[in-house]
């Protein structure tokens, strides 16, 4: 079905615009950036520098703690325990004596110990470590690893006393590479500080290569040219680092120790190096004589020992506590940036947040102003439309403006909610000032309808010439259409039908008034389960309805398909379906059919007055008046099927004593239409004549219901009256030639108007149910 059926997607305004590409994101989105944004920017820099203190502060103290007790203490005792087993080793090598080897055995035990503890540190792995320690350390490692191999050789005598030296000597450097990659910290100071602490351990290893070397030279009081020169070379290594580079660097609790290089021990261990240097000098051969006492050196050598250990432990406690002070300051600030840093964000946050709210309040405010307006605007016009009056001043809700941007914009909006509810006031005036003129001119045409009708109805009881009568029939039927178009305009202008039923009326004859009132009407079988009577409060809206829908089914269906209408009792009232033949519609519009029959909206005729669905706001108005139920669905054959349910509270039983199917009353005034004698409104016997007979159907062979007088033909142009004109009481009275004419001619018109007047006499004797005549109209 279409005109009803047909519901397509159209525009009632214009859409606005938008730009490929842009989004507009809402307002809750854009206070949340302008809160984040600034937030997200500023903490990457924030986490950044914290994540920078953070990870100098952990290199710092690795670094500390690896230079200070998990390397640098296990190397510093190795460093020690070698340096004394290199002199024991070249003491026993020069003077093999029992004592000399008890001395030696006691400082292997020594420095075993040492290497025990020394070895768990090749396992330090830590890439915050100092650079080079790894290495420093495997090499150590890997010289260690001869340690026993070389004292099995020394033992046994296999190896010499410079072999002896050399090895010892080497394993001490590999220590030294050790504390000196300890040295080189992420921080400047405490590299200066352990720099000196690196010079130092090579003086005591310089001291103890000069022990070493003369250890064997004091037994034997020479030296060999290259024992002397390793030893001279020792001397000035010793006094330079000394007197150009530790001495100078001493400072604090360090400064007493300037004095080691004027101390007495000194200057006696000076003298007897001097005293070396010279006689290798004024040697000509391969063996340098030593001039000096053993006992002396001795004395001397363990004193300035003595006293650089203890400057050298001063200096590594100076390091340590310097190191770790700039560490846990480098912690301190961390915390405190973080702090800072945290509470600033928190800070900007919180302001953002503060702002963001109170501005999103207040554009709330002015949005919810905006939606009471848009909810009061349809208020007023649901009260002008009900005819009060509507005060602007008062309807009107004005915004507190501020001396802001947003007080301006309250502002304009104080004026734009004035001018939206002066213009829904002036525009519901006018909107109902239209329908009661549309309304006003639909009852005078109605008035000039009905005056047609009754004149087309007296020209019928006069005339009985069948072609004059088939022209009287044709605009009759036109009239009857007619006037359903002007109760469409009453309608949609938000009146209400006029004709009205006294009684109840069999559903039968309701559908076929329905059907009188469609121009194709001959396509139109009826078919009637059971005897249904519909509530006479039920029977003009519903007779407009059902007429609305057959001759939608037959307008938008190929003229040569039937239209099918079935009526039946179902456990909820009477369900009356309408199937038509056509091209049917898509399931969007038959949705959007079925919103408009369950939620009817308010019609404004004026901008709906070139649509083409007009019709299915009539349907859905009558409907919604009488709790009607209207769907539209897909029928089988390709079209569409319409049903119509009527609820239980519109069906009554039948009357006791069943009355003659009754047309309604149209209460419209019938201007200069004079009054019968006995004050009845003239009697139409030929609408009551069709409410008895159903138009013919090409697949119903069933004959009319019987009744005393036999029924009398619809008058449907051009239709067989074949079926219809079978009664007893005319049968004799028509030729033969009558009967099987398949189209009307003068003889049936003339039988018509035998039974028309028939019954006509007989209805104007018969009171009406209240014992007053029955005044009908179409």
């Amino acid at each position: 079905m279409a005109g009803l059926g047909r519901v397509g997607r159209r525009r009632t305004k214009k859409e606005p615009r938008r730009l490929a590409g842009v989004r507009r994101l809402p307002l809750r989105t854009v206070l949340l950036i302008v809160v984040f944004v600034p937030s997200v920017t500023f903490t990457p820099l924030l986490a950044s520098g914290m994540y920078q203190l953070s990870s100098q502060w952990q290199a710092e103290k690795v670094q500390m703690d690896l230079a200070t007790t998990t390397v640098g203490a296990p190397a510093a005792d190795l460093f020690f325990s070698l340096d004394r087993e290199r002199l024991r080793t070249a003491e026993m090598q020069a003077d093999p004596s029992s004592t000399n080897r008890d001395k030696l055995a006691k400082q292997r035990a020594e420095t075993d110990r040492a290497v025990s503890a020394f070895r768990p540190v090749s396992a330090v792995n830590d890439r915050r470590a100092q650079a080079g320690l790894t290495d420093a350390i495997a090499k150590t490692g890997r010289d260690l690893d001869l340690l026993t191999q070389q004292r099995g050789a020394v033992d046994s005598g296999w190896s010499s006393s410079q072999q002896a030296f050399n090895y010892y000597s080497e394993v001490l450097e590999s220590d030294l590479g050790v504390l000196t990659a300890l040295s080189n910290t992420d921080e400047g100071e405490v590299n200066s500080q352990a720099q000196t602490l690196v010079d130092l351990f090579w003086v005591v290893d310089m001291i103890g290569r000069e022990d070493a070397i003369l250890a064997a030279g004091w037994k034997t009081g020479r030296l060999t040219r290259d024992q002397y020169d390793l030893v001279a070379g020792a001397i000035g290594t010793k006094r330079h680092l000394l007197r150009s580079r530790v001495v100078p660097s001493l400072t604090g609790n360090e400064t007493p120790h300037r004095t080691l290089t004027t101390s007495n021990a000194w200057d006696t261990m000076s003298t007897l190096e001097r005293r070396l240097v010279t006689s290798g000098i004024s040697a000509d051969s391969n063996r340098v004589t030593i001039r000096g006492d053993a006992a002396k050196w001795r004395e001397a050598v363990d004193a300035v020992s003595e006293q650089v250990r203890d400057l050298l432990g001063l200096r590594l406690a100076n390091v340590a506590e310097s190191g770790y002070s700039h560490a846990n300051m480098l912690f301190v600030i961390f915390i405190s940036v973080t702090s800072v840093g945290l509470l600033a964000v928190g800070l900007v946050i919180f302001t953002s947040w503060r702002l963001t709210s109170i501005l999103r309040r207040r554009i709330l405010h002015l949005r919810g102003e905006a939606h009471e307006l848009q909810e009061r605007l349809p208020k007023v016009v649901a009260r002008l439309e009900r005819g009060e009056d509507v005060d602007v001043d008062a309807e009107v809700h004005l915004v507190e403006p501020t001396p802001d941007e947003l007080g301006e914009l309250g502002q304009a909006l104080n004026a734009a909610s004035r001018s939206a509810v002066a213009t829904a006031v002036r525009q519901a005036e006018q909107h109902r000032g239209f329908q009661r003129m549309l309304q006003r001119i639909a009852r005078r045409t109605q008035i000039l309808i009905g005056l047609q009708l009754k004149k087309l109805d007296e020209l019928e009881r006069k005339h009985e010439d069948p072609e004059v009568l088939e022209g009287l029939f044709d605009l009759d039927h036109l009239t009857a259409r007619l006037r359903r178009y002007e109760e469409n305009l009453v309608i949609l202008g938000g009146g209400q039908p006029q004709r009205r039923w006294r009684k109840p009326v069999q559903l039968l004859d309701v559908l076929r008034a329905a059907q009188g009132e469609v121009q194709d009407y001959r396509r139109i079988s009826i078919d009637v389960e059971g005897e249904s009577w519909v509530a006479e409060r039920a029977v003009g809206p519903l007779v407009h309805v059902l007429a609305e829908l057959m001759e939608n089914a037959t307008t938008f269906s190929k003229p040569q398909t039937p239209v099918e209408v079935r009526a039946a009792q179902v456990s909820r009232g009477i369900a009356v379906e309408i199937e038509d033949r056509g091209l049917g519609m898509e399931p969007e519009q038959y949705a959007a059919a079925n919103d408009l029959m369950r939620s009817p909206p308010q019609l404004d005729v004026m901008t709906h007055a070139d649509d083409v669905r007009l019709g299915l706001y009539v349907v859905a108005r009558l409907s919604a008046g009488l709790g009607l139920q209207v769907e539209m669905r897909s029928s089988a054959f390709g079209g569409t099927r319409v049903i119509v349910l009527l609820p239980e509270t519109l069906v009554v039983d039948r009357p006791r004593a069943a009355p003659e199917p009754e047309t309604p009353q149209d209460t419209t005034p019938q201007e200069g239409r004079p009054p019968h004698e006995d004050a009845r409104l003239p009697t139409r016997s030929r609408g009551r004549a069709m409410a008895n007979v159903t138009a013919a159907s090409p697949d119903r062979d069933d004959p009319p219901p019987s009744s005393d007088l036999p029924p009398l033909p619809q008058r449907v142009r051009q239709a067989s009256l074949v079926t219809e004109l079978k009664g007893a009481a005319d049968r004799e009275e028509q030729p033969e030639a009558v009967r099987d004419q398949p189209r009307r001619s003068s003889a049936t018109i003339g039988a018509f108007q035998r039974q028309s007047r028939r019954r006509r006499t007989s209805d104007d004797d018969a009171p009406g149910p209240n014992g007053t005549p029955t005044t009908e109209d179409r």
